[in-house]
């Protein structure tokens, strides 16, 4: 049995991420910005797989200081986390801002998952395996990694601005898989879950998708439990299988200049550069 974290999961893939997780017997932690559907999941949880080792945590992602809360609470409450699903997201039609005062989709879908899941490193240490799984998206192919325009400076346009975040999660995945390397028995791994009829779907792209919500899970369960992904780390997936990534994530530079820019926006040190 493993603990697993995943993050958004009150509803859509994170949702299915977790059901599946628990119907698999693991302990659940469902992650959610409000109680009360917080709570409403992990009822749902219960009923739906039958397993009653659902456990909750309450964070809203556009604020740092909720997230550098959240993860002191799972320290405090969890000697080890086997696995963090890095699944919440948004997709942000017009111009808005985190509490800390960064472009809302570059702060919830890349800073926040940042933080969290350098303030759960030790915990994904202590694991006997631990793994991080970044839900990323075939946008990341897309992006443009503009160290001058990382918070649409030069204007905002939705979809470029989401499709940045998601290059950035890639990014960040190979660059905290180089820097941890294999002896910390931490994995690293990215993912495309789909085109699933979610909400961020229906606002944000104004259309639905030809893929099952099992479909969109599949990925992200993968990753966080077979075995045959055990030493695989540093790498984006999709359709369950090992897949190209944007050229922008091979250039060593750029993935650790992004690195430390992060590391310094969300005032951490982080870990030292290899090689």
């Amino acid at each position: 049995m493993k603990t697993i974290l995943v993050t958004g999961a009150t509803d859509g893939i994170g949702g299915q991420t977790a059901l599946d997780l628990a119907l698999q017997g693991h302990r659940v932690i469902v992650h959610g910005r409000d109680p009360a559907r917080v709570e409403l999941a992990r009822q749902t949880l219960i009923e739906g797989s039958g397993n009653p080792r659902i456990e909750v945590v309450v964070a809203d992602f556009a604020s740092l200081d909720a997230v550098r809360a959240m993860g002191e609470e799972l320290a405090a409450r969890f000697e080890t986390v086997d696995v963090l699903v890095n699944n919440a997201g948004v997709y942000a039609r017009s111009l808005e801002h985190t509490r800390d005062g960064f472009e809302s989709t570059f702060g919830i879908n890349h800073l926040a998952p940042f933080l969290l899941t350098h303030l759960l490193l030790d915990r994904l240490k202590a694991s006997k395996a631990g793994r991080v799984v970044n839900v990323s998206s075939v946008a990341h192919g897309r992006g443009v990694l503009d160290f001058e325009n990382l918070q649409a400076e030069r204007g905002f346009s939705a979809y470029p601005v989401y499709a940045l975040s998601k290059l950035c999660n890639v990014c960040f995945t190979v660059e905290l898989a180089r820097r941890l390397g294999l002896a910390s028995r931490v994995t690293v791994n990215a993912l495309h879950p789909g085109v699933v009829s979610t909400k961020l779907l229906r606002e944000g792209f104004g259309m639905s998708g030809g893929d099952s919500l099992a479909d969109g899970a599949a990925t992200s369960v993968l990753l966080a439990t077979s075995a045959e992904v055990a030493q695989v780390t540093g790498q984006y997936f999709s359709d369950g299988r090992e897949a190209p990534m944007n050229p922008v994530v091979e250039d060593r530079r750029a993935t650790a200049r992004l690195y430390a820019r992060s590391c310094k926006m969300v005032g951490i040190e982080g870990l030292p550069a290899v090689g």
